[in-house]
């Protein structure tokens, strides 16, 4: 887990293809998220943010999250699909 603030000034790479989840803790936070294609609805997944078997250390218990992020499944259930395809 890494805070990203104003203050600290930090950004945050994600691989292609790597699982990530953000929480914002301050009220009116701005959320700039950069991605390298168009979105995909048919390459979209997810993961259950709370999903044990992880065992994220959240800031809160009580998130407010989209209908589509309250529905991703578990690790366990979840379709493993992808394939890595690095830069030649």
């Amino acid at each position: 887990m890494y805070e990203l603030s104003a203050k600290n000034k930090r950004q945050l790479l994600v691989p292609r293809g790597f699982a990530h989840g953000f929480c914002t803790i301050e009220p009116n936070t701005e959320v700039l998220y950069k991605v390298d294609e168009f979105y995909s609805n048919k390459h979209d997944r997810g993961i259950a943010w709370n999903d044990p078997a992880i065992g994220i250390q959240w800031p809160t218990s009580n998130p407010i999250l989209s209908s589509k992020d309250e529905s991703h499944p578990l690790l366990t259930m979840a379709e493993v699909n992808y394939i890595y395809e690095g830069v030649e």
